[in-house]
Order: structure tokens, then sequence, then C-alpha cells
């Protein structure tokens, strides 16, 4: 006689603490899609949680099938700190910092490694870490006190942090490359071409570049913009910075 299959609830609460919160289908779907390890997945409504992969992310419809675990939707509610419109949740293994570690430290690159100098926003760090891994980036790494893989972070990235190597590190150890960081006295970036390997570093949201950092850098490049507007969005300042490298011969990663 088999035994019966575990309670989702207990095993959800069991293994909780050790796993990476996943909100919602979307963020499930990138999980899947970049090789996530998932334990368990809930949805409070199995079939239009299929109807929507159905939908809009066919090539992982089956793992999600497999995985997924229809739940009452209080159910639901009660493992979510904040309830997604899809309602659909899940718990994965967070990828091996070694592995990360060895990603990031490899040489050649063929896509530049994205820091961010002692950022403050949670919602920002994801957002930056959603669109590096669009671009193919490297890797995302952070300095100073912010984890890169708190679950508000997680939520801004979808899911896509599970599709670039993503790390917090101090600056003395971050990877080797040149190191290209933004900053208003810096040259137009329009001039320059941004080689593969480089390391590309954007300075916290109110106090810019570190001492450190700034000690580090090799070269520091500005971004075009019209007087008297005095910045741009953190995560707007990183795609602008992709997209020059990629528009001046940067192959996107596949």
């Amino acid at each position: 006689m088999t035994d019966p299959a575990p309670d989702p609830v207990t095993a959800w609460r069991r293994i909780a603490g050790t796993c990476v919160l996943l909100d919602g289908f979307h963020a499930l779907k990138h999980a899947v899609r970049f090789g996530a390890e998932v334990p368990l997945a809930v949805t409070a409504d199995r079939r239009a949680t299929l109807a929507l992969a159905d939908e809009l992310a066919p090539d992982v419809r089956d793992a999600l099938a497999g995985l997924l675990t229809e739940v009452p939707e209080p159910t639901y509610r009660s493992l979510v700190p904040r309830p997604h419109p899809t309602a659909v949740a899940a718990l994965a293994v967070r990828p091996s910092r070694a592995a990360h570690l060895e990603k990031l430290a490899h040489i050649p690159r063929t896509a530049p490694v994205v820091v961010l100098d002692n950022p403050r926003n949670l919602g920002n760090a994801g957002a930056v870490i959603r669109l590096a891994a669009g671009f193919g980036a490297t890797g995302v790494v952070t300095t100073g006190t912010l984890d890169p893989w708190h679950p508000t972070v997680v939520r801004g990235g979808a899911g896509l942090h599970f599709a670039t190597a993503v790390e917090r590190l101090a600056v003395d150890e971050l990877p080797a490359g040149p190191l290209f960081a933004l900053d208003p006295e810096g040259d137009d970036i329009r001039g320059v071409k941004l080689p593969d390997d480089a390391v590309l570093a954007f300075g916290s949201e109110r106090s810019g570049l570190s001492a450190e950092l700034r000690a580090r850098t090799d070269h520091l490049l500005s971004l075009p913009m019209r007087p008297q507007v005095s910045s741009y969005n953190l995560a707007t300042s990183v795609a602008m910075t992709l997209y020059h490298w990629s528009a001046t011969g940067g192959a996107l990663g596949s």
C-alpha cells in the first residue's frame, strides 16, 4: 500500500524557510523554463492556470501540469504574504552560490556583469534582474546590505533570477574585467563601445557610486540626458546601458 501524498500545506511550511518563493504564474513559468528545481507549486484554480499555460507558455505546460496542486483559495492565501492575481505560488530551490560565483568569474565572458552598488529599493533590484536576464547578461551582483534573493526582489524579477547568476558580493570580490561605472561626470556612453567582458556598475538610487567602487573604476560613463533632468530610474539606466552594449556589437546570450 502506497503512502498518501503529503498535505501541501504541511509540505509548504516544512520547506518554505529554505526555498525561494515564486509569486504568480509568470514567476513559476520563468523558473521552470530556466531549469529551477521546484519541489512544490500550488494554485487556487488548476484549470485556469493550465489554460494560461496553453496560451502563454506551451513549452512548459506539461511540466506545470505535473507540478501544480490545487488548493482552496483561502489555503492559497494563507501561504503567501501578498496573493497574486493569478493565484499561483511555488517554492524553488535557490541555485548554488558556488556555481554562480564560478559563472561570474569565468573568462572570457560573452556578456557583461551588472553591478548594483549598495542598492536600496527592492523593487528596483528585481526590475534590473528581469531586464538583465532579458539581455542575456552573465549575472547581476549587488554590494551592500540588500539581499538580491529577498522575496520582493524575486517578485519584481518575475522568476528570472533563475536565468542569470544573482549574488551579493563585496566590492573587492567583484568579477574580473574592465569596470565601467555610470556617473553624471563620466564620458558620454555613445562614444564608447562596451566589451562583452565588461563589469557595468550603477550607484545607489540616493547617493550614487560608493567611494570604494569609484576607486576601482576603470572608466566613468554618463547617459545622455536633457539639462535640468536630475536622473533616471535605476532600471532605466541599466536598460539603456545594456541596450547600448547590444546595439554596438554585443551578442545577446542564448
